[in-house]
């Protein structure tokens, strides 16, 4: 990849930067304000709030691992500074993973409509249940810093041994094989919890417009809840689709081919997750909406004066 491109790629990079601080920024900044305002916050915001703040923490992570690999690669061949910047994208991409999940989770519990004696109790229990579930997160994440750790290594030697134009033989199989499990304890688990929230979306949405039916009755304000939160759970499940790809085979060509270059395109790719999503949600949630509405409307009557 010539050093144009390099420089292309992270001029893209660096505007996914901006619109992601600006829509996550939002979000957090209006959370606080009326946590501060108010005394209190609800728990969807407290979610949000915490998904906003290590997404930007997460794009600055991403940002800087790109400029390094663009601009200075021969400084990721220092294993503490590969060290260092694995450690924070690791941390940043559980918080927003699971932060995430949790939202979906939350949605679910708070929408949805069952007659089992067990989702009655979840639901009564919502706010322990999500948070025990976040806290629980926490026990894979040393495996994954682990996991991380280990391919971090290889990778170091992989760059040191490209500039000397030296041929690793190392199984690049067994190495990929612990990127897969790395996938799939970070991403796969919840990835089916929201997916399975979907589902039970859905199943209650159906059986809910049958109640409706059955009593004449058109829309209600419940009918157009199931399908707000589903929207949300379904732009989450394919933006985090292509977000894991992305890391896959971003792993997969610096394994492969051992051309660190490539890496970079697909990072790019991944960062419509945590850049885009935040928009996603500030036009899902009815309070970040108009506030972002009345906003808009100041700029452009500012634009015309």
């Amino acid at each position: 990849m010539s050093f144009g491109m390099r420089v292309f790629l992270m001029v893209v990079a660096t505007g996914e930067l901006i619109f992601g601080i600006l829509g996550n920024g939002f979000i957090g900044l209006v959370n606080c304000m009326e946590w501060a305002k108010n005394g209190k916050v609800s728990s969807a915001d407290l979610i949000l709030t915490g998904l906003a703040i290590s997404r930007i923490i997460q794009l600055w992570v991403i940002l800087l691992d790109l400029f390094i690999m663009g601009l200075f690669p021969h400084l990721h061949a220092t294993s503490n500074l590969a060290k260092v910047v694995t450690l924070l994208w690791t941390l940043a991409n559980h918080l927003t993973t699971w932060f995430a999940t949790c939202l979906s989770i939350f949605y679910f519990l708070k929408i949805a409509n069952f007659s089992h004696f067990f989702f009655i109790w979840l639901k009564w229990r919502v706010n322990g249940g999500v948070l025990g579930l976040f806290l629980g997160s926490f026990f894979l994440l040393p495996i994954n810093l682990l996991i991380q750790d280990a391919v971090s290594e290889w990778w170091v030697n992989t760059y040191r041994a490209s500039e000397r134009n030296v041929t690793l033989h190392l199984d690049v199989n067994t190495i990929f094989y612990f990127k897969i499990l790395f996938l799939s304890l970070t991403y796969v688990i919840p990835f089916l919890l929201s997916l399975i929230s979907l589902l039970l979306l859905f199943l209650s949405l159906v059986r809910h417009t049958k109640n409706l039916q059955l009593n004449l009755t058109g829309r209600d304000s419940s009918t157009e809840a199931h399908r707000r939160a589903m929207k949300m759970v379904t732009s989450f499940l394919l933006l985090f689709i292509i977000y894991s790809i992305s890391f896959l085979l971003a792993s997969w060509v610096s394994l492969k081919i051992q051309k660190y270059q490539f890496v970079m395109l697909f990072m790019v790719i991944s960062t419509v997750f945590p850049s885009g999503h935040s928009f996603i949600l500030i036009l899902g949630n009815s309070k970040l909406r108009q506030i972002a509405s009345r906003l808009l409307r100041h700029f452009k009557f500012f634009e015309r004066n």
